[in-house]
């Protein structure tokens, strides 16, 4: 039984990992966060201690690391996006390996810091790519490795997962915390392009603002129109009030069914991680540099076919 603490314990994705610790046969011992709403916990380990200031979980954690027989072998990150980078190598410095959410880090050159710390405190860093362990996308995977790298397909992504007014009054929807809506709800469909395709050879941008984006991004083995979005307005009229959220990959016009099979994916990340094959700095590496790259950019009208449906209507 491996000892856990968790980092951002009352955001939205945290009862995922604290499900998965359980669920993997590992104990939750220690848990932070600045906000209190972290009732979940009473379900899953309420032996857990809990603390609202950092120094204290810090200092917590740095005293059960004195045995062997109490200090922590993991520390899970959930913070906001822009505290994950010092949250990594505080908990690296604990002497944990670190497990942390998606995006890892915003830039390459915070890849590289991480590593020398890695380096320093001889423990590691796994990054949460949960669609990498999806059924549907490594079926896809075999499915354009088996021709050899002999076409390129075209492919249209469209991500579209509504979000209320609360979205822009949080640390998500201020740009310098969560790294924008690309970032933010597209990194981990950057690193499933990657898995499936192979290496980015093209990265355009088409639009952004502060609720959506679009762009073009070409790699080895497909050319990708892409669009996503946290606006309830862009939903397909078929599912408007019906559903919150809307997922499509089309390869050569065929859907890629993977709408299903997602509940699971932390529970397999964290039992991959744990036999030793999880996915580390240099895995997250090809979708921090896409994003980066996105954020940076300045959007360009596409060229002919590289433009989204969606992006007609936003740019009329």
């Amino acid at each position: 039984m491996k000892k856990f603490a968790l980092i951002g314990a009352a955001g939205y994705i945290a009862p995922r990992h604290m499900r998965a610790i359980k669920d993997t046969g590992n104990e939750l011992v220690s848990a932070y966060d600045i906000n209190d709403s972290v009732g979940i916990i009473d379900s899953i380990s309420p032996q857990s201690e809990f603390f609202t200031e950092f120094e204290r979980f810090y200092d917590h954690a740095w005293r059960l690391k004195r045995s062997a027989t109490t200090a922590l072998d993991y520390a899970s990150i959930c913070s906001p996006n822009y505290l994950h980078q010092p949250h990594i190598a505080a908990g690296l410095r604990l002497g944990c390996d670190v497990i942390c959410e998606k995006p890892l880090v915003p830039t390459p050159e915070l890849l590289d810091e991480l590593a020398l710390v890695e380096k320093e405190t001889g423990k590691r860093v796994y990054n949460i790519l949960q669609l990498r362990h999806h059924q549907a996308i490594l079926a896809l995977k075999d499915r354009v490795a088996a021709e050899g790298g002999q076409r390129k397909h075209d492919v249209e992504l469209t991500y579209i997962t509504s979000r209320g007014k609360w979205y822009m009054e949080s640390w998500k929807g201020d740009d310098r915390k969560s790294f924008g809506v690309a970032t933010n709800i597209g990194v981990h469909f950057y690193d499933m392009l990657h898995f499936v395709f192979g290496k980015l050879q093209r990265n355009v941008l088409h639009f952004a603002d502060k609720s959506k984006a679009a762009g073009y991004l070409e790699y080895e083995n497909a050319r990708v129109r892409w669009f996503l979005s946290i606006d309830a307005n862009d939903l397909p009229e078929s599912i408007k009030g019906k559903k919150p959220t809307y997922r499509s990959i089309t390869m050569d016009g065929e859907e890629i069914e993977f709408s299903e099979g997602f509940t699971d994916l932390h529970t397999i990340s964290y039992q991959e991680i744990l036999a030793g094959r999880g996915y580390g700095i240099e895995d997250a590496r090809h979708c921090v540099e896409t994003v980066n790259t996105i954020r940076s950019a300045k959007a360009q009208a596409p060229l002919n076919g590289e433009g989204h449906p969606i992006l007609a209507q936003l740019l009329r």
